[in-house]
């Protein structure tokens, strides 16, 4: 697990274009009092500390892009807090837009990399996981640069409750391999699927977002990976 002493070095942009009127005010709104602030002391942190309302339980979605998938599950678990890791600021802005406008108040924004916060995260306090469509750094020499490492599921192990799923997406062969791979052979947690049909179906209870029907008309269909923590 990455320590606050050590450096971390963040490969994604971080910003793109100047951002459009309404998703810098939606921004300017949002972001004082969804956006997740570390105490200065180094204490670690129960997120569901982090909403003004009781929740039932916290999920954490790591990349969210611009917030398809986040609105989605907040707005069907009103009950449950949302944490939303994303550095990218014109997808941060692009969520803010879509709070503002459904009056959601269970998302909690994380904008920078994960690994900084989830050290700080106590242990066994989340119920459900999503790393959906990440980047595949295709290139070999840049295959460290995946989410999916054993020192980052490590470090998921030490989030999770015991038989909380793990969810992982993407259409690009080679990164549905890796990530596979790295997760089943990880003793922390237990691959679901009984057969075929269960990584090439999405969940129910999950949107079909704009990035996964794009490459489906350009042949590319996205796996469902999901998995349990032991």
């Amino acid at each position: 697990m990455i320590n606050e002493d050590e450096i971390i070095r963040y490969y994604g942009r971080r910003r793109g274009k100047a951002l459009r009127p309404d998703r810098q005010s939606a921004y300017d709104e949002i972001t004082p009092w969804a956006r997740i602030a570390l105490p200065e002391d180094g204490s670690m942190i129960d997120p569901r500390t982090l909403f003004d309302f009781p929740v039932k339980e916290v999920w954490l979605e790591i990349g969210f892009g611009n917030g398809e998938q986040l609105i989605h599950q907040a707005t069907h678990n009103p009950d449950i807090g949302m944490i939303g890791c994303e550095p990218f600021m014109n997808g941060v802005a692009g969520l803010c837009r879509d709070m503002r406008d459904h009056k959601l108040r269970n998302i909690r924004i994380w904008q920078d990399d994960v690994r900084l916060l989830m050290p700080r995260l106590t242990e066994k306090s989340i119920s459900r996981l999503f790393l959906l469509n990440s980047d595949p750094w295709p290139k070999t020499r840049h295959h460290r640069r995946r989410v999916v490492q054993t020192e980052n599921l490590d470090a998921f192990h030490r989030l999770l409750k015991p038989g909380a799923e793990f969810r992982l997406s993407s259409d690009v062969p080679s990164l549905n391999a890796w990530q596979l791979e790295k997760t089943f052979l990880h003793p922390g947690f237990e691959w679901l699927a009984n057969c075929a049909a269960d990584w090439r179906t999405r969940p129910a209870d999950m949107l079909g977002t704009r990035y996964q029907a794009k490459g489906l008309v350009q042949g590319r269909e996205t796996m469902f990976f999901n998995f349990k923590a032991r």
